[in-house]
């Protein structure tokens, strides 16, 4: 008959749990980040492909290098009209 007695599981310390809670955010920060980078890139080419001859970016950066002025007093009443929908 053996005269060991079962020792309980040591629980984690907490530097362990510290480390293991830094390594969890690690890693959520790793995705959030690249999700954002994905983000970033899909944006980067949708502008890319509005500023391309004949397309609304184009049109609209012509007009505004031609007829800064106006530009800028149809933006603001742009803004106007969208601030008092709210």
């Amino acid at each position: 008959m053996s005269t060991d007695i079962p020792q309980p599981h040591p629980q984690p310390g907490m530097a362990e749990r510290a480390i293991d809670a830094a390594t969890d955010v690690s890693h959520t920060i790793g995705e959030v980040a690249g999700g954002l980078r994905a983000a970033v890139d899909r944006l980067t080419y949708a502008i890319d492909e509005a500023r391309k001859p004949g397309r609304p970016l184009s049109t609209v950066a012509a007009i505004t290098r031609e007829a800064p002025l106006a530009s800028l007093f149809v933006a603001f009443l742009f803004g106007v009209a969208v601030g008092r929908r709210r």
